[in-house]
């Protein structure tokens, strides 16, 4: 039996060429509220509803050096909040089915701080699994 259910989608981070015209099309278009900079980072993080949209900018720490391809993979990982996180019994979990966990940081979310891993899916694609702000870390 899983050791966790996902709860929600906390985030997503999305690279961008242009952060103006991402700005002005997530606040102005969208609605967004800007919540958080980080710009040595190149982290620009904006509330959509209970969630975060975190843009990044190519060329920045986190946003690496590839250019935005309109055709391809602009997206750096979208994040899923777990309802539990006991990392022995998680790294177990993941384990047990041929995944791999980065090692657990302290990072923010759309709840605040909370720990959280990065796994792959099997197409490349990056996942952090975050614990919910609230509940016992272990």
């Amino acid at each position: 039996m899983r050791p966790f259910s996902i709860s929600g989608i906390d985030h997503i981070v999305l690279r961008v060429a242009d952060l103006d015209a991402s700005l002005r099309f997530y606040e102005d278009i969208l609605g967004c509220r800007k919540e958080r900079e980080l710009p040595d980072l190149g982290l620009y993080q904006l509330r959509a509803g209970r969630q975060l949209i975190d843009l990044v900018t190519v060329g920045s720490k986190l946003g690496g050096k590839i250019p935005v391809n309109p055709d391809g993979k602009n997206q750096d990982h979208f994040c899923l909040t777990l309802d539990t996180f006991d990392e022995d019994i998680l790294r177990e979990w993941l384990s047990s089915h041929g995944i791999e966990a980065s090692e657990v940081g302290e990072r923010y979310g759309a709840k605040g701080y909370g720990l959280s891993v990065y796994i792959q899916d099997p197409d490349g694609n990056t996942v952090e699994l975050k614990a919910d702000v609230g509940i016992p870390l272990s």
